[in-house]
């Protein structure tokens, strides 16, 4: 490569020394996060020492803080949720090094940063609180904690800040000191172990969060609790829901046509939909055969893939023994419910067993938790994607997610075999006259990277970036393939639940651009939206919080995410194709979108799907 001449850039920078100014150079332009360097650091004593062990903890925030620094300094990184992350584990390093003001200049930063309001008006408020407490100098900070922030909630406005309080009483009433040592214990110090003491970023960062938590959150979370429950108490109307208004029902009428809705999610219990099932009537169902030379046994509602990508009949998500199904859905409802401020009996139930959780007990409760989770999680979807309407058909699609905290390590080899299925299943969809397809789940390059690490597989830092790269860039490739291959068919996904942009991160599917995928996120009750929904390339959102639904079984249950905002979607789409079955995907985009409301949130818009708005332009086409 010819080296570039050295006499341009000295005399360059003579001429402005010349002119009386200093030399600024330009910050280096951070396109993805997958362009931030790597680092790695070494700890000597347990993972779990860093939640008493002053000097370790300090000794790991230094060197984080001197490299996230330097990175601020190197990069110019416009995304706010990347500049969040760097000013939360800045402020919880100025905690442990007992720099209060500088934790109260990063809570600062990251609120400007904030478009959603009442994240905003809520982010960083307990440890604001806490810090305050700690500048006092006094022996017990107590009351100067649980007045000061007695003081900022009650100045907020209830109708705003209702959801994202409820969520942290939720999280104090769950979070303790043995969840924390259950979550090192069964998977950080494996991961240290298996590397000698060495750790990445990610991991380093998500340490020091243990260690602040363990030090200035879980002693005082009581306090929180107690200020929070007379004030949620004293404001029990709930928001407004905008939703009922809003809803278009086919119901009583005789003028629609069937249009197949395929759900390609974690499975679906079909004894719950068994009147509204797609059929293949080429198969005969329960005789271990492939009938119609397809390629898929038994595929009589629709086909399935195990973890390893190899095709069953089985529609519906491996729980494992069946009978722990209702206990792990009383656990989830406890959860469901903890979130909305309920007092139930699964509520109650679920805080006296996190009471006495004891660290090995950490695992298998988060463990059973995921399992129940995918197990219910695409019978849920096909619930609210069906809803109202007679004429659709329900094709069930099964991948199968992982549950384990430690997943299994991604290989080159896994991912050609997955990329493989995701082509076979999307030229199933299209054989078989799906016309919308709902897709509630997605991935990113970082996930590979971490799954790389907790396996401590790949190599060091930049073979294991190289290697990650390899395996997701398969799978994307292929499933944008498949996806651009379908033209007739609307896929529609969920955005996320991480509170990021979609394309700075890449996320798959949300982030491809594609003229027949829409992408959803979420909102709550009265169109505003959740802490939780990611952002960016985000055509639409809708309701994605405590969303009722069926779960295996025939139980109804309400969960959130924006899992449940995209088939509120797909079932808008699904009625227009009743309706209207000579429509393009790209007709459809556009007649959501030309009948949604325009929101604001900060210095974005958005747009809020209005079904019944949708549904009239569509008559009068």
């Amino acid at each position: 490569m010819r080296k570039r001449p050295v006499f341009g850039l000295l005399t360059i920078a003579a001429v402005v020394l010349s002119l009386g100014f200093s030399p600024v150079w330009a910050k280096i332009k951070l396109e993805k996060k997958d362009d931030l360097p790597r680092y790695t650091y070494h700890i000597d004593v347990p993972a779990s020492e860093l939640l008493t062990n002053d000097t370790a903890a300090k000794k790991l925030a230094a060197e984080v803080r001197k490299d996230m620094e330097s990175d601020l300094d190197k990069y110019e990184i416009d995304d706010a949720t990347t500049l969040k992350e760097y000013y939360s584990v800045l402020g919880n390093i100025s905690q442990l090094e007992g720099r209060y003001e500088d934790n109260l200049k990063y809570i600062g930063l990251i609120r400007e940063l904030e478009d959603k309001e009442a994240v905003k008006l809520t982010s960083g408020l307990f440890s604001e609180a806490v810090a305050h407490g700690f500048m006092t100098g006094e022996k017990d900070i107590r009351p100067v904690i649980k007045k000061y922030y007695t003081e900022r909630v009650n100045a907020l406005p209830y109708d705003v800040v209702e959801n994202n309080l409820k969520q942290s009483k939720a999280g104090a009433e769950i979070y303790s000191m043995n969840l924390i040592l259950g979550l090192i214990q069964d998977k950080y110090q494996k991961i240290l172990d298996e590397a000698n003491g060495e750790m990445s970023k990610d991991i380093a960062m998500t340490m020091l969060g243990f260690a602040n938590t363990a030090r200035f959150y879980l002693p005082y979370k009581d306090i929180l609790v107690e200020v929070l429950t007379p004030y949620l108490a004293a404001h029990e109307t709930k928001k407004e829901d905008i939703w009922a208004a809003r809803e278009v029902s086919l119901e009583g009428r005789t003028d629609g046509k069937p249009v197949t809705v395929c759900v390609w999610d974690s499975g679906i219990d079909t004894d719950v939909y068994k009147d509204i099932m797609w059929e293949n009537t080429g198969e005969i169902p329960g005789n271990g055969k492939d009938d119609d030379n397809n390629g898929f046994v038994d595929d009589y509602y629709g086909i399935a893939y195990t973890l390893h990508s190899d095709k069953t009949p089985e529609l519906l998500y491996p729980i494992g023994d069946v009978k722990d199904a209702p206990r792990l859905m009383q656990m989830m409802k406890g959860l469901s419910d903890l979130q909305a401020n309920i007092e139930s009996e699964e509520a109650s139930a679920l805080k006296k067993q996190l009471a006495q959780l004891k660290p090995e007990d950490a695992k298998p409760f988060i463990e059973g938790i995921a399992k129940y989770g995918s197990y219910a999680h695409g019978t849920h979807v096909a619930g609210i994607a069906m809803r109202t309407n007679p004429f659709a058909k329900l094709m069930a699609a099964r991948l199968t997610f992982d549950y384990h905290i430690i997943p299994e390590v991604p290989t080159v080899e896994q991912a050609r075999k997955d990329s493989v299925a995701q082509l076979e299943m999307i030229q199933y969809f299209r054989d078989n006259g799906a016309r919308v397809v709902n897709m509630s789940w997605g991935g990113n390059y970082s996930s590979v990277e971490k799954a790389l690490e907790a396996n401590n597989a790949g190599g060091n830092p930049e073979e294991r970036k190289a290697l990650a790269r390899q395996i997701f860039e398969i799978g994307k490739q292929s499933l944008l393939q498949g996806m651009k291959n379908a033209p007739e068919i609307l896929f529609v996904t969920s955005a996320g639940n991480e509170d990021n942009d979609v394309e700075f991160d890449e996320v798959i599917p949300s982030s491809f651009e594609l003229p027949n995928l829409m992408v959803v996120g979420a909102v709550d009750q009265a169109g505003d939206e959740t802490s939780f929904t990611s952002f960016g390339k985000v055509d639409v959102y809708a309701n994605g919080f405590e969303v009722e639904s069926n779960v295996p079984g025939g139980q109804r249950l309400k969960m959130s995410g924006t899992s449940q905002a995209s088939p509120n979607v797909v079932n808008l789409v699904a009625k227009m194709l009743a309706l209207k079955p000579d429509m393009k995907p790209t007709q459809i985009r556009d007649l959501i979108i030309k009948g949604s409301d325009e929101q604001t949130a900060g210095e974005r818009t958005f747009r809020l799907i209005n079904p019944k708005r949708t549904m009239e332009l569509l008559g009068a086409m």
